[in-house]
């Protein structure tokens, strides 16, 4: 009997999963072919006879982060029906994919930094379509009254993924100017504040509007989420309590 034979490992998944790690940590120029190679455990010559060079290794690392945004976002519009589920629907899930690998975030950083070029080819390429589906959402909300007349909707929503991205690249760090409250973490504080920033300056609240169009509704549901009780701002999804679902 021939003894089975155990899976070979998944070579470009692994890598691309190690180029971003070190992409992130020493930038596109800092990292070598055998670093990736070495990360792997596997040869540069298999390395290589995945992605031809390193230019290729970093197209594939960005495209993986725009497969997931090119499958999951018209998802999420076209399930959530009202303003405030499809802004629950994309913050949560924009956070999220950042917050669980905050090297993806890190990569996206250093792209606009050190390749500012390429940077805006790609922002102008398969980006600028994802604004603008969002800025129409945020336009009709506008139109009913439930957001900001004064909110410019494309800019918006790019300073909302700039926030985004540069508080989950740099958690790690700025996360220590925050001390612990009773029953959060420190990263729990910085995390539901950014949700709430990223809200208010959306939705219209009672305050703002004193005929009653609030946004009460997405801040119960956000909240839960996020996992937050629903009088109180929402929290991300690891600060979630027990039980709740």
């Amino acid at each position: 009997m021939v003894a089975a034979r155990a899976p070979e490992p998944d070579v470009r998944a692994g890598v691309l999963k190690a180029a971003t790690r070190l992409f992130a940590a020493h930038g596109f120029d800092g990292t070598t072919l055998q670093d990736v190679a070495a990360a792997v455990g596997v040869s540069k010559p298999a390395v290589l006879h995945h992605f031809p060079s390193k230019e290729h290794i970093r197209a594939g690392v960005l495209a993986a982060i725009l497969e997931h945004w090119q499958g999951t976002l018209p998802r999420l519009l076209l399930a959530a029906t009202a303003s405030e589920e499809r802004f629950e629907a994309v913050f949560g899930e924009l956070f999220r994919f950042f917050s669980a690998d905050s090297d993806r975030a890190r990569v996206v950083l250093r792209e606009a930094l050190d390749r500012p070029a390429a940077a805006r080819k790609l922002l102008a390429g398969p980006v600028r379509p994802w604004i603008e589906s969002i800025a129409a959402y945020i336009r009709a909300g506008q139109a009913s009254g439930r957001h900001h007349a004064d909110v410019d909707p494309e800019a918006y929503v790019v300073h909302m993924l700039q926030l985004v991205l540069a508080a989950t690249a740099s958690a790690p760090v700025t996360t220590a100017l925050l001390a612990a409250s009773e029953g959060e973490s420190a990263r729990g504080r910085y995390d539901r504040e950014l949700a709430r920033v990223a809200r208010t300056s959306l939705f219209i609240t009672s305050k703002d509007d004193p005929r009653g169009k609030t946004e009460h509704r997405a801040r119960v549901s956000m909240g839960a989420e996020l996992g937050a009780a629903p009088s109180s701002a929402p929290k991300p999804p690891h600060q979630r309590h027990k039980g709740t679902r």
